[in-house]
């Protein structure tokens, strides 16, 4: 059993007009629970707060963040770029993992609302990890008091259950309870964005969604276009929100409904485009007008809040549309201009905490009309407290890149437990090879797949091939979505992926790595994500006969033979982008 560290909390602040206490809470199986406690004998405007402790760097091979994407690696003290985490960004959370994927230490704080740095960095004087969390690194409005709990896990257990456990920790706390997800936040979605941006023609989106529903695909999201003829990409007409390019959105959404899809529409909540009337309205209550993009609301007017509820209050009920894609969450924050003070009409001080107030009341509103109404919020908005809003989480912007959508879908996914996670748009070039563009919808398997091209002008084998993997998708969601997840390797970007249910477990093989087999389901699918036609078991014991099933990427069976899976290691042939079945023989 690995030691458990004892180690000092240093509390370093930059003034003594308030106090700050840390007292430990609870301390069982390796786990560390902390009470942080800021207090003044009166009101008083918090200044940044350090909480600073060190490990001996020993097995450490790379420190997790939410976002770090590809990269992972172990950081120096002079890299001074800490991660930041406030209620739409990121999470705060941080592990240091092993070279064996274990758990070294997960750190993580209990406050997801308010703006914080965090890091995990190496000094190389004393070969020591140097952690620390700091509070309050934003201008804040004055408090009274301030508490939260900080998380230390030093268990020897797998790096994503120690993330996982973090998940679930959060949901303990009453600000941080989850909505509900409803199955519609679970199924595959084609997007209109990459294909059409904003040149979207009606009769070309019925078409396109008579053929995705023919694959599988249950819900389309109409992405920026459907409220303007602007066509530049830009917000300058955003914060109207009239349909002027689909002026007969009810009537639409009614043909959409009939090719049996649902629909969801993009709103950027935060933008209010200096080209709209509701410029004019809302001019003097914005956060800023010198975003690079639009002037950005300040939720911190009770009018702001409901304007934007009552947007997409009578979008649900007039156009009887089935869910939102809410953008650009993170775009609310304090700027430069900022002031934080609860007056000149404001009924908040804290701009978290009216974003948090806004959010809050947008789901409860579109509850109240469809409790199944999905909301879709993408990276980097997809930590504790945006669970409370949104049933489904999408990766970042990513396209074409397969490599970096299964990466984010595998870092969302290991937090936030049973919120859907969505891939980012799967796209790709009309000349590559039908096996090459399989890779980017099988590196979303482990999340939700979404697609975003012309179905149109797809050939048949392509049809075939997004038809297999999205019904085979479909059949497994349960082990897909609810399974026992495990990603390996995460400095190689997860070259293998795990889900297992009680019957069936899924690998995802993406690297040329050789597969330690010690499956104990009857049912067995690897799907083979490299670009060799060799996938590699090795096995410290015998498994016994299976049924060996061989497919393609369109499904086709190439072979299908009796298969021992014994001691020592064992070659199977499967074709590029296609799958490997295997069934226990039971007799």
């Amino acid at each position: 059993m690995r030691e458990i560290i004892d180690y000092d909390i240093e509390i370093r602040k930059e003034t003594e007009d308030f106090q700050v206490d840390i007292s430990l809470l609870t301390e069982q199986n390796g786990i560390s629970t902390y009470a942080i406690n800021f207090s003044a004998e009166s009101d008083f405007r918090p200044k940044p707060v350090t909480l600073t402790w060190k490990i001996p760097a020993i097995n450490i091979k790379g420190v997790w963040k939410p976002t770090s994407d590809f990269a992972k690696r172990i950081m120096d003290d002079w890299e001074l770029d800490h991660m930041e985490s406030r209620i739409s960004v990121d999470s705060p959370v941080i592990t240091l993992f092993g070279h064996d994927d274990a758990n070294i230490m997960t750190f993580a704080c209990s406050d997801a609302i308010n703006k914080k740095e965090l890091n995990a960095l190496y000094r190389e004087e004393d070969n020591h990890i140097y952690c620390h969390i700091s509070f309050f690194t934003e201008r804040h409005h004055i408090i009274k008091n301030y508490t939260a709990q900080l998380r230390i896990d030093q268990r020897n257990c797998h790096f994503s259950e120690a993330l996982e456990d973090v998940g679930r920790w959060w949901e303990t706390f009453d600000n941080l309870t989850p909505t509900p997800v409803p199955d519609l936040a679970k199924v595959p979605v084609y997007s209109s964005w990459y294909q059409f941006h904003q040149k979207l023609d009606t009769g070309e989106l019925i078409k396109e969604c008579e053929l995705a529903s023919s694959l599988g695909y249950e819900l389309i999201i109409l992405d920026d276009g459907w409220q303007t003829n602007d066509e530049n990409r830009g917000y300058d007409y955003t914060g109207d929100w009239h349909p002027e390019r689909i002026p007969e959105m009810a009537g639409f959404v009614k043909n959409i409904h009939k090719t049996e899809m649902k629909i969801a529409l993009w709103y950027s909540v935060p933008f209010c485009g200096k080209k709209s009337n509701a410029y004019k309205k809302f001019k003097g209550k914005f956060l800023t007008e010198e975003h690079r993009w639009a002037p950005v609301f300040d939720p911190r007017y009770p009018e702001v809040r409901a304007y934007l509820i009552s947007l997409y209050v009578n979008a649900l009920k007039e156009w009887n549309i089935d869910g939102f894609k809410l953008d650009f969450i993170d775009e609310f924050k304090v700027y430069p201009s900022t002031e934080l003070t609860k007056e000149n009409g404001r009924d908040y001080s804290s701009v978290n905490n009216a974003v948090d107030r806004l959010m809050t009341d947008v789901i409860n509103s579109l509850h109240a009309i469809n409790p199944e109404v999905v909301i879709e919020f993408r990276q980097k908005y997809t930590g504790p407290a945006m669970r409370k809003y949104g049933n489904m989480f999408r990766a970042f912007d990513c396209p074409g890149d397969s490599v970096m959508n299964r990466v984010r879908i595998a870092d969302i996914k290991m937090l936030c437990r049973n919120t859907a996670v969505h891939s980012d748009m799967f796209t790709y070039h009309n000349e590559e090879p039908l096996e090459i563009k399989a890779l980017q919808i099988i590196n979303t398997l482990f999340g939700v797949p979404q697609l975003s091209i012309l179905l149109q002008q797809a050939s048949e084998e392509e049809l075939s091939m997004i038809h297999f993997y999205t019904q085979y998708w479909k059949k497994n969601a349960a082990c897909f979505l609810a399974g026992n997840f495990k990603p390996y390797k995460p400095l190689a970007n997860y070259p293998i992926l795990k889900s297992s249910s009680d019957e069936l477990t899924i690998i995802g093989l993406y690297d040329n790595y050789i597969i330690d087999f010690e499956e104990k389901t009857q049912k067995i699918d690897i799907i083979n994500a490299q670009i060799n036609t060799k996938i590699v078991l090795s096995c410290n014991k015998n498994y016994g006969a299976y049924l060996c099933t061989i497919y393609d990427c369109t499904g086709q069976k190439i072979n299908e033979y009796n298969l021992m899976i014994v001691n020592g290691v064992i070659q199977i042939e499967v074709p590029i982008s296609g799958m490997i079945h295997l069934k226990k023989d039971l007799k």
